[in-house]
């Protein structure tokens, strides 16, 4: 083999060698950036759901400012549309079934879509938990949630209101068929019930998760890890490589 192609497998090599090593840094400051980002996140749902609890009026008030109230505490009252119920496919401790989101008329007219909690699987028939579906006014307390902009990733089934199965949380979807009057108004964003049992136990509410896990920084040490592992194999090949070889 002459010199010249040796050299220029030598150029790939260090070529190669380097872009993967400038992957493995960016990966590693990508995981750092985002630990910051969650770090910062998990410090503000701690402050928001800490705090005392608002009307929905003033909490109606906060989201036309900044079109974000979530995990901000809230308090409303109204009673429940039962038979517009909506069902979101979702795991709670381990099991699968879904959580209720249930139409709340309020004493204005308006209603908002209140996430009553979860049910199992074989539950997702209201006929079969009629203790829990409470008539008459109630009060909720529970935290304000924002309505997503669009369906979060390619991966997410689409949702299937003819079974009356979401798999993302279509606020406007959800409202439009949950059997409501055409002339409808419903608050634009969503409330998560708190932990306050149900009659009979069904549905569980309290299901927020406000608890975000946070392994960017070993996320970031494995990459740059990983990086300086190749970066110490490409010298000590270049080290034991016989000049002119």
């Amino acid at each position: 083999m002459s010199v010249p192609v040796r050299r220029s497998g030598l150029m790939l090599m260090l070529v190669l060698g380097t872009i993967a090593f400038a992957l493995l840094i960016a990966l590693g400051s990508w995981q750092v950036q985002r630990l910051f980002w969650k770090e910062e996140l998990i410090a503000q749902i701690a402050q928001r759901t800490q705090s005392q609890p608002l009307p929905l009026s003033e909490m109606e008030v906060k989201f036309r400012g900044s079109g974000d109230v979530d995990y901000w505490p809230v308090t409303v009252s109204g009673t429940f549309v039962h038979e517009g119920e909506r069902h979101f496919f979702a795991t709670w401790e381990g099991q699968s079934g879904f959580y209720v989101y249930t139409p709340l008329k309020l004493e204005d007219g308006r209603f908002v879509l209140v996430n009553r909690g979860f049910v199992p699987y074989d539950f997702k028939n209201a006929a079969k938990r009629p203790v829990g579906q409470v008539t008459g006014t109630v009060d909720i307390v529970g935290l304000a949630r924002n309505p997503l902009d669009g369906k979060p990733g390619s991966l997410v089934p689409d949702n299937d209101p003819a079974k009356n199965i979401f798999y993302w949380k279509d606020r406007d979807a959800m409202a439009s068929t949950a059997g409501l009057p055409s002339d409808a108004v419903v608050v634009p964003f969503f409330v998560d019930a708190d932990k306050t049992p149900n009659p009979g136990g069904l549905p569980v509410g309290g299901v927020t998760m406000v608890d975000m896990p946070n392994n960017h920084l070993q996320y970031a040490v494995t990459w740059y890890g990983l990086a300086a592992a190749l970066l110490g194999v490409m010298g000590f090949w270049l080290l034991r490589r016989p000049d002119g070889k």
